[in-house]
């Protein structure tokens, strides 16, 4: 009888650390690339912190179709989901600004794949098939992040907050052709360029994490 206990102790263990490596893939791919979105905890994880009772809950959120203001707007985003930051959200733009041209950049598609929402991904997927396909190479170095701003913002029905951002950057933009020569761009110039990204997120979801929906570059 003991030795029978040893043993579903022995296949019990070997489950679990089965189900483990399963999951564990997944959990250490994010890790690798973490989204800048997600915020770091600065408090133990044993405290817990008190929701504001002079906050509406977010089911409680007023959603309107008539224009609001940006104040309004973000108020709205901030009742519906109580961990949004502006300030938090801003710094989250940027980096995920700088992760996603240097990215697509060098065809990094596993490194695009959880920042992007599934119609932006194929566009970059597909601009990177051609340009390796013509045997391109696109350099981009982002030297500075001037300025980002939010521009827009809203609270759709279904509860996805949708913010657009404008990120203004100093840039080295280079392609080169299949011998290295540049056919655009100069490597020793760095250009100011102005984008307009619009990221989005359900605030009814688990996931903490927003997705580039939309990309405008200002002319």
């Amino acid at each position: 009888m003991f030795i029978e206990i040893v043993i579903f102790a022995m296949i019990a263990a070997f489950l679990v650390y089965r189900l483990r490596s399963v999951l564990g893939r997944r959990t250490g791919e994010e890790q690798q690339r973490p989204n800048p979105f997600t915020p770091n905890p600065s408090r133990p994880d044993n405290v817990v912190a008190m929701p504001d009772r002079n906050r509406p809950r977010p089911d409680d959120a007023p959603v309107s179709d008539e224009p609001v203001s940006l104040a309004v707007a973000l108020e709205q985003i901030k009742a519906a989901d109580p961990s949004f930051d502006e300030k938090h959200f801003l710094e989250g733009a940027k980096a995920a600004f700088r992760m996603i041209v240097e990215a697509f950049a060098r065809g990094d598609t596993a490194t695009l794949r959880p920042l992007l929402a599934d119609d932006v991904y194929e566009n970059f997927a597909r601009v990177i098939r051609d340009r390796q396909a013509a045997g391109e190479k696109h350099e981009v170095l982002v030297e500075m992040i001037r300025e980002a701003d939010v521009a827009e913002a809203r609270l759709d029905a279904s509860r996805t907050a949708i913010v657009t951002v404008k990120l203004v950057s100093d840039q080295i933009n280079v392609v080169r052709d299949r011998s290295g020569a540049v056919v655009d761009g100069d490597p020793n110039a760095v250009v100011e360029a102005t984008d307009i990204w619009t990221f989005s997120r359900n605030t009814r979801a688990r996931d903490p994490n927003w997705a580039l929906t939309e990309i405008h570059v200002a002319t």
